[in-house]
């Protein structure tokens, strides 16, 4: 404690107990598409440079690094307008330059890798299992984002036909990605009634077949800031479209044998566009992590509880950190069970956190390390919902 001398009024900064914990993002996404490099551009505009990812926060941002709505980029740039039409407000996109281009992600992976903002990765119109094998794979390692897969855009209502491959064991990757069918039927922008024979085949037709990626991802957006990350994508309509591709417009007992597996359909209800599963890529082989809400609200957790606890580094490892962290992570937790997040009438049910002595015996202490055990309860979606109905008679 300081030493006073003369009278007088004096203020003293005291460093908090707790710290607090800000959530981070969750609905920054990540796009992966293919720009010509011969694309018309505005005034004085070139267009980005392939393998650099570019930060997009609206529609004419997009447009002025990567042009407007024509045939050398038309699939990325209707994924993106999808994405900020449906509710998205920023994502970083990231431009190869041929078709070839998209057959190996490696490369576009990772520059994607450190924009840590990055929660949703995906590449509009890639169905090969292999490079959606290597989008999972990159969020599973990031543990910080996971992948919004586009299925194949088939007649034929299987799992393997759809996924590219049946699913029939656990794969802890599959848990960070989900699939969505069919593909979208939206308008073209730049169809022309009065076209020509000479005119490029993409202005020719009225309506386009769009990989889903792009609005789903926008549809996450919109559900993160309306309701938060714990809210399952689902049961929401897509925005800009004007149904599912034609002839895939699934019933509910076509749907039953692909929800399980994980593939999530997109349905028309009375002319309007839902999406209509939650599921993470295998869907209850993923056992708790079947639902994609779960997956992301996870990796939101640990993301904010990692960003947040960084003043312990370097503090003396004792009880009385112990308790700071005990207070900074558990009003943490506090706030998101009082948000709905989590699970339980009282917050006692619904989360622990705990770091005494037992988690940091002499040992753990000796190496350096401190050990906080945090347990947390999270809501599951509604996907079942039943209604039991019994006919009595008056009395």
């Amino acid at each position: 404690m300081a030493t006073y001398l003369a009278p007088g009024v004096y203020v003293e900064e005291i460093p908090p107990l707790a710290r607090p914990i800000a959530g981070v993002g969750t609905s920054t996404a990540g796009f992966i598409g293919k720009v010509d490099n011969g694309v018309t551009m505005p005034p004085g505009g070139t267009v980005a440079v392939a393998g650099t990812p570019t930060l997009c926060t609206n529609w004419e941002e997009f447009k002025n690094h990567f042009g407007d709505f024509q045939p050398g980029n038309l699939r990325l740039a209707l994924a993106v307008f999808g994405f900020f039409n449906n509710g998205g407000r920023s994502c970083w996109v990231l431009r190869v330059a041929t078709d070839a281009d998209l057959n190996n992600l490696t490369n576009p992976l990772a520059a994607l890798e450190p924009i840590d903002e990055i929660a949703i990765v995906a590449a509009p119109g890639v169905t090969d299992n292999g490079q959606k094998l290597l989008m999972m794979q990159h969020c599973m390692r990031m543990d910080d984002r996971v992948a919004v897969l586009d299925g194949l855009n088939v007649t034929t209502f299987s799992v393997a036909a759809i996924n590219g491959v049946d699913i029939t064991t656990f794969a802890k990757e599959n848990t960070y990605g989900a699939l969505y069918f069919p593909w979208l039927k939206v308008r073209n922008p730049i169809y022309k009634p009065t076209f020509v024979a000479a005119d490029p085949p993409e202005v020719k037709t009225e309506f386009v077949v769009q990989p889903p990626s792009g609005h789903v991802a926008g549809v996450y957006a919109r559900v993160d800031s309306t309701r938060g990350v714990y809210k399952a994508p689902a049961n929401e309509s897509v925005f800009g479209v004007v149904s599912p591709d034609d002839g895939k417009q699934l019933t509910r007992n076509q749907q039953e044998a692909l929800n399980p597996k994980g593939i999530n359909v997109i349905r028309a209800f009375g002319g309007t566009t839902l999406i209509y599963g939650a599921r993470t890529l295998g869907g209850d082989l993923n056992g708790e992590f079947r639902y994609i809400s779960v997956r992301r609200y996870m990796n939101f957790l640990k993301e904010s509880i990692d960003e947040g606890t960084q003043f312990v580094v370097f503090e003396p490892n004792t009880p009385a950190l112990w308790q700071r962290v005990i207070r900074s992570v558990g009003d943490f937790l506090y706030n998101q069970w009082g948000e709905g997040a989590l699970f339980g009438e009282t917050a006692k049910q619904a989360f622990y956190v705990k770091c005494d002595a037992e988690t940091n015996p002499p040992s753990v202490r000796e190496a350096g390390q401190l050990i906080t055990e945090i347990g947390v309860a999270i809501v599951k979606p509604a996907e079942f919902v039943i209604f039991r109905i019994q006919q009595t008679t008056g009395a």
